[in-house]
């Protein structure tokens, strides 16, 4: 390997090492504490797209690869009031997916809930937690910032807000990539249509069938950053929810079983470590992010 190769590998790890820092860092200053993830689950997020199962026997009991941390969160926020933790994610998605650069079929969130907080609440987070990741980057990181030929530009907040049905109409769908390509700096989406999102989003109780979620998308064609918002906590509105989404309440029985006991109001998102580590390092594709990347549709020999 030409040495020029494994300079930059080492500057890309050695700033997502300063991103995992930082990002724990700050949510610690803010109130949050750190829960392990959670591997294995009968319960696990399904997602509003395709992926393939990843599904284990469990000692003669059909357990999931975690796919999201989002229900437990929702659980562990009966115990503590704002946590975090590092979750390991496996997405066997559709292996077209690859040619973007930005797709892992096994990657890491920093994912956070936070118990009686409004979407605007766990956005100032997310905008905090962003802002203060890539002043540290800057801070500690410039040599590798410099190696990488990266210029990393401190955004300020609040970040712009646009609304799904405005970079709908703009941009057509999907948008992400379109929209991103034509921003200077991040910026957020909200109120998606219930219809393309998960079950357990907030569907606005004074807008029928609009959601109290966001995404926050980089600049420069960097795409999606962040995905979250306000979560349904009470049974009748989870269960109404499934039935909307023709999603089998028996999938969920475990999770029902905790919701009809009581969770908290919450609101919370996750953020990719190596998506958030390719913006900042500027690179092509994600995979370059972390060692041992897994494609969607191609096979690693380790």
């Amino acid at each position: 390997m030409r040495i020029g190769v494994e300079q930059e590998r080492i500057a890309v790890l050695t700033i997502k090492d300063r991103i995992i820092q930082a990002g724990g860092a700050y949510l610690r200053s803010q109130g949050f504490t750190e829960i392990l993830p959670v591997l294995l689950s009968p319960v696990t997020d399904p997602l509003h797209h395709e992926t393939y199962g990843g599904t284990v026997d469990y000692y003669g009991t059909p357990y999931q690869l975690t796919r999201s941390m989002i229900l437990h969160k929702q659980l562990a926020l009966r115990t503590l009031p704002r946590i975090f933790c590092f979750s390991p994610n496996v997405r066997m998605e559709p292996a077209e997916r690859a040619v973007h650069g930005r797709y892992l079929a096994e990657f890491v969130q920093l994912d956070l809930e936070m118990r009686d907080t409004s979407r605007d609440g766990v956005m100032a987070i997310g905008e905090g937690l962003l802002v203060h990741v890539l002043e540290q980057v800057h801070a500690h990181c410039s040599g590798e910032l410099q190696l990488l030929g990266r210029d990393l530009r401190i955004p300020s907040a609040p970040f712009p807000r646009i609304t799904y049905s405005e970079a709908e109409r703009e941009f057509g769908t999907p948008f992400d990539d379109a929209l991103s390509a034509t921003l200077a700096s991040p910026a957020w989406v909200i109120d998606f249509p219930r219809a393309v999102r998960e079950f357990y989003d907030r569907e606005d109780p004074s807008r029928p069938d609009v959601l109290l979620d966001m995404d926050l998308m980089y600049p420069e064609g960097f795409g999606e950053a962040l995905s979250g918002g306000e979560r349904e906590h009470t049974l009748p509105r989870v269960i109404r929810r499934l039935e909307q989404d023709q999603i089998e309440s028996e999938r969920f029985q475990a999770y029902l079983e905790e919701v009809k006991e009581g969770i908290p109001a919450s609101a919370g998102f996750g953020i990719g470590i190596e998506r958030l580590t390719r913006f900042i390092a500027g690179l092509d594709r994600i995979e370059d992010a972390r060692l041992f990347a897994k494609v969607p549709g191609v096979t690693t020999a380790i």
